[in-house]
């Protein structure tokens, strides 16, 4: 009879470490979710800081180098149309050196803002944080879905209902989501 007692302690004990070890794991699963998605809100910040910073960024550099071309090209028309070794030949010689003396001053000042260059940056960036955001999506709903699994689960089921876990959303795309989005650098 006193090993009774002793056996039924034993598995007393047993359920308890055991309850509180399950109830544990789903605290532990339910703010892994929650981390998770932090993550997922931390590569959206990023991307509405990141995105229109760049996109100004690279208008810059096209419209700073639009400028300088278009004011060669306007003196080149301007010499060609003009009556050789007339006044408006010699200002449009002026003119388009002026236009190439800022196009040097804008290369040796700036050797990394080239439109191709800073139009290059913009793709990898984008294609960078649309990466990032995609990873931190897949990694959301492997969480979501272990955590869902283990609420669901008997005998944890047991335990999810009498402290109020539920399950979780895992995420999906708005409706038109697969349609690129667009950049405008006008």
């Amino acid at each position: 009879m006193k090993y009774f007692g002793i056996i039924l302690g034993g598995i007393a004990l047993i359920l308890v470490l055991w309850f509180a070890g399950s109830y544990n794991g789903l605290v532990t699963m339910n703010n892994n979710v929650d981390t998770t998605w932090s993550t997922v809100q931390t590569q959206y910040q990023r991307r509405f800081d990141l995105v229109p910073n760049l996109v100004n960024a690279t208008k810059g550099v096209l419209k700073q180098e639009k400028e300088v071309f278009t004011a060669i090209a306007d003196a080149r028309t301007r010499y060609a149309g003009a009556p050789s070794g007339s006044n408006e030949q010699v200002q449009a010689t002026t003119q388009y050196e002026g236009a190439l003396a800022r196009l040097l001053v804008v290369m040796e000042n700036y050797p990394q803002l080239k439109s191709i260059e800073a139009v290059q940056r913009l793709t990898d960036e984008l294609a960078g944080t649309e990466n990032r955001i995609a990873v931190a999506r897949d990694r959301y709903n492997v969480v979501v879905g272990s955590y869902n699994g283990a609420i669901k689960r008997f005998p944890r089921n047991i335990i999810a209902g009498m402290f109020g876990f539920s399950p979780r959303e895992f995420f999906k795309s708005d409706e038109g989501a697969s349609a690129a989005p667009t950049v405008n650098l006008e």
